[in-house]
C-alpha cells in the first residue's frame, strides 16, 4: 500500500499545512462538509500539507485512514503531544526519536506510579489502552475529586481535562503546542503556511501556541473562553470540517473550493 506521491514536494516548500485535531474537527460536521474538505486536500496534495495533531493514538488514526478514507497524514502528533512520528509511504507510523527524547525523559517512565496512585480516585476510570508517555481516564465529571490534580503535580507531571470527559496524566510541559511547534520547526515549515484547528481544551496549547490558528464552530465553549483576545486565532461560524475551510478562505491561505 503506497499512500505517499513520491512526487509531492517537501511539505515546507508547500503552500501551507493544516495541522488539525480529528474529533469534532476534521471529522466534525456534516458528510458533505468533510467529503468538501477532504476531496479539496487530495486535489491539492502537491501544495497542501497534513499533520494530524490529536489525542488518539497511531494505530486508531491509521485504521480511520484505511477503513474511513480519510486523507493520509504526512506526520502525527498524537497521544495529546507525547507521540511526534512520521507516517511513512507504506502506511505505518514511526517516532521521530530526535522529537521524542525530551517527551521521553520528561515522562520518567512513570505510568505505573500514575496508575497506582490515581487507582480507584473517584470519578476517574482508566482507559485500556497501554500509551508510552501518558496515562488517560474517562471522567465523570459528577463524581470526580479535584484532588487528582494535586497528587498528579505531586509526582511532577501535568494534568489535562478535556470536553469535561477525559482526564490525561502528561509529561511536565507537553501536551499539542509544544509538539506541533517543535514538529513545525522541525520541518523548517514557515510559521504562516500552518494552520492549526482544532475544538476542544486539549487543543489549547496547540491554538494559542503563536501559529495561525481555527477554534471551528462547534468549540466547546470553554476553549472559545480561553481564547478570548488571541490575535492568532480565527473564530469559525461554521463546524468542524466546514469551519476549517472557512478558515482557510478568510485568512487566504490557499485557494479553496467554491462557496467556501
Amino acid at each position: 500500500m503506497n499512500v505517499h506521491a513520491t512526487s509531492r514536494p517537501d511539505i515546507a516548500a508547500r503552500r501551507m499545512t493544516l495541522a488539525t485535531d480529528l474529533d469534532g474537527t476534521f471529522l466534525g460536521g456534516t458528510d458533505a462538509e468533510r467529503e468538501r474538505l477532504y476531496s479539496w486536500i487530495e486535489a491539492n496534495r502537491a501544495s497542501v500539507g497534513l499533520i494530524f495533531v490529536t489525542g488518539r493514538d497511531p494505530e486508531f488514526i491509521m485504521e480511520m485512514c484505511r477503513e474511513k478514507g480519510l486523507p493520509w497524514p504526512e506526520f502525527v502528533v498524537g497521544d495529546v503531544g507525547t507521540t511526534i512520528a512520521e507516517v511513512t509511504a507504506d502506511g505505518h507510523v514511526t517516532p521521530i526519536a530526535k522529537l521524542e527524547e525530551d517527551i521521553a525523559e520528561r515522562w520518567g517512565d512513570k505510568g505505573e506510579l500514575v496508575r497506582v496512585t490515581l487507582d480507584g480516585h473517584p470519578g476517574l476510570t482508566l482507559q485500556p489502552t497501554a500509551f508510552r508517555y501518558r496515562v488517560s481516564y474517562d471522567l465523570d465529571p459528577a463524581d470526580f475529586d479535584a484532588n487528582a490534580k494535586e497528587r498528579v503535580a505531586e509526582m511532577g507531571l501535568d494534568w489535562l481535562i478535556s470536553d469535561n470527559r477525559y482526564f490525561d496524566v502528561l509529561p511536565k510541559g507537553v501536551s499539542k503546542g509544544p509538539s506541533i511547534r517543535r514538529l513545525v520547526d522541525h520541518l523548517g515549515i514557515p510559521e504562516t503556511r500552518v494552520l492549526c484547528a482544532g475544538d476542544t481544551l486539549n487543543d489549547l496549547s496547540m491554538l494559542e501556541s503563536g501559529l495561525p490558528a481555527v477554534a471551528v464552530g462547534n468549540s466547546e465553549a470553554d476553549l472559545k473562553a480561553r481564547l478570548d483576545g488571541c490575535e492568532t486565532v480565527y473564530h469559525a461560524r461554521a463546524h468542524g470540517a466546514a469551519g476549517i475551510i472557512e478558515a482557510i478562505a478568510a485568512l487566504d491561505l490557499h485557494d479553496t473550493p467554491k462557496g467556501a
